[in-house]
């Protein structure tokens, strides 16, 4: 890329102009971890935390954040969000919780920064529901898993044998 699409000729930030693109179906889908440790993860699997439905409570935080994303970061567009979907997958072995939020659009720019700051509030939201047991947890690995439609075409992170992370472009018109 040999110019920056948000500053203008003067070299002052500015929100892209995406009037003249068309509009497309768009997703984006990104994730983190929550480590909440022997304390919390029995309690929480179980539903019995003290401050009530942690996975009711997130998902909602997490769906708010996806729609309030253009009053959060300066330089997104408010988008006619289609779809948003949060997502908890337990993981007993490390005592942890993933975070998955997906989100739609039709639109002419892409939902990358929803997902991602759903995934984001949707943690924070189990740190504040839990904190009352154990205020250690650890928030980790906030990241953009995939997203689809636009000029862009498809992304997918892509997981090495050696647990490190590659990204992978797919479908690039």
């Amino acid at each position: 890329m040999s110019e920056f699409t948000h500053l203008d000729e003067q070299g002052q930030l500015r929100m892209v102009d995406v009037g003249n693109k068309p509009d497309t179906e768009r997703q984006a889908l990104a994730s983190c971890r929550v480590l909440v440790g022997p304390k919390v993860f029995p309690l929480l699997l179980s539903g019995s935390l003290p401050k009530g439905d942690v996975w009711a409570a997130s998902r909602i935080a997490g769906i708010m954040a996806a729609k309030n994303t253009a009053q959060l970061i300066p330089l997104c567009h408010t988008l006619p969000l289609t779809g948003i979907s949060i997502d908890f997958v337990p993981d007993p072995e490390h005592q942890a919780v993933t975070v998955q939020a997906r989100v739609r659009t039709y639109a002419r720019t892409g939902v990358e920064m929803e997902a991602l700051t759903a995934a984001a509030v949707a943690a924070l939201t189990i740190y504040d529901m839990c904190k009352a047991v154990d205020r250690g947890l650890v928030i980790q690995d906030l990241q953009l898993e995939e997203k689809s439609g636009g000029a862009s075409g498809i992304y997918r992170r892509l997981q090495t044998p050696e647990n490190l992370v590659e990204c992978d472009k797919v479908g690039v018109k």
